[in-house]
């Protein structure tokens, strides 16, 4: 059976949904499993602890994971519109993050200014860090932060720097196992090291690691240059990726993981692999070698899967056929759309699982459901992307999505 979602027409104001928040006594956050719905529910929680309102915070990665038993006042999705839940942050108009930042905005304006530690709470919960996880949720939506969000950012001192948005101060590293772009370094640590070291960069031995800190403003354009010409210069990548590449590219500085790029790039693979672990970093603990371990071996089977994966072109569409099984598809349905489908739409499937992307404007909501129906699944459309599980042949899914389309 397909569960596909929608636009809530009805979403409620960022202060209608604050007022909700401060009257209820136990709330309850579900998050879809994604970068940026994390990062939104992190922004939600943290505010409501700076009001020391009770809360519970869990990710499903379809409407169908969510656990319904609870006793909480309020239930809020976030990342999907959930008709079980009580509102819900789609995260349509603009990110899910914005949307939880504006509440968290409301939450402490209207915080008791007569209570000193409810004023100090409160600003804690608009602080940079918050910020950070806000501007670092909407990037990983593929946005760029606008309106009061962007100038808190500002504020904040987020700026744009030269180099790469990579989440460690390794250069090799992060070029190796970012997300962000697939290119023939991509998943390979010996072969980014190789990409450095073309360029004269001080690649320390023998780790073979470059401190990107120790770099001049200079050596991270030389080195963001040659990635975007090796990322998006060969015929074999669409013009869309040009694009993409940019996400890469003259990130913003700040956060927990030095580029905001670079976090967003590590909540999304948290979110999707231990979530337990990206509600942890989402809350601010300290995981962050938890969460680098996640990301790191997320990108390579990523990586692995676009290399490996079998592919066919269609009108229209380009299906890629993961050849693990433990691939993981979202990110190799994103990665191989950007990079590597010349069609508008881009299936990618392994054993029991699928993600689609689409460009354009098209719509993925009928291929989806055919799709999942035909295959005894489950599924989720939001916006230009779809996920699903189902138990049938993986033939059979392929099939009902072609023959829908």
């Amino acid at each position: 059976m397909s569960t596909t979602g929608r636009p809530n027409e009805h979403a409620p104001a960022a202060s209608d949904i604050a007022a909700r928040l401060r009257d209820a006594g136990f709330v309850r956050v579900v998050g879809a499993a994604t970068g940026d719905a994390l990062a939104a529910s992190g922004v939600l929680a943290r505010a409501l602890a700076a009001r020391d309102r009770p809360f519970q915070l869990s990710l499903a990665a379809l409407p169908t994971d969510a656990d319904r038993a609870t006793d909480a006042d309020l239930t809020v999705a976030v990342g999907r519109t959930d008709a079980s839940a009580d509102c819900s942050l789609p995260g349509t108009d603009r990110s899910a993050s914005a949307a939880a930042f504006a509440v968290a905005q409301e939450l402490a304006d209207g915080t008791d200014t007569d209570d000193d530690t409810a004023t100090e709470s409160a600003g804690d919960a608009t602080g940079s860090a918050l910020v950070a996880l806000a501007v670092a949720g909407t990037v990983a939506d593929g946005r760029t932060p606008t309106g009061p969000l962007a100038d808190a950012a500002t504020a904040a001192g987020i700026e744009r720097t030269p180099g790469l948005a990579v989440p460690t101060r390794d250069l090799v590293d992060g070029l190796a196992h970012s997300t962000l772009v697939h290119a023939p370094f991509s998943g390979d640590l010996e072969a980014a090291a190789a990409l450095v070291a073309d360029l004269g960069l001080p690649v320390d031995a023998p780790a073979e690691t470059v401190d990107t800190s120790a770099l001049a403003d200079e050596d991270h354009r030389r080195v963001a240059s040659l990635v975007a010409l090796r990322t998006a210069g060969p015929d074999a990548v669409p013009p869309r990726g040009g694009d993409a590449v940019e996400r890469f590219l003259r990130p913003h500085a700040g956060g927990p993981f030095d580029t905001i790029g670079g976090y967003a790039d590590v909540l999304a693979a948290v979110a999707r692999e231990r979530p337990g672990t990206g509600v942890a970093l989402a809350l601010g603990h300290d995981v962050r070698e938890d969460a680098l371990a996640t990301w790191r071996d997320h990108a390579r089977r990523a990586h692995e899967g676009v290399r490996d994966a079998t592919t066919g072109r269609y009108d229209g569409l380009f299906v890629a056929r993961a050849a693990s099984s433990d691939a993981p598809v979202t990110t190799l349905a994103r990665l191989v759309h950007a990079y590597r489908s010349p069609e508008s739409v881009t299936l990618a499937v392994t054993d029991g699982a699928a993600a689609a992307v689409a460009a354009d404007g098209r719509t993925l909501d009928q291929p989806f459901a055919a799709a999942t129906d035909a295959a005894d699944g489950t599924g989720e459309v939001r916006g230009a992307s779809g996920v699903a599980r189902f138990d049938a042949d993986t033939a059979a899914f392929i099939t009902a999505f072609r023959e829908a389309r």
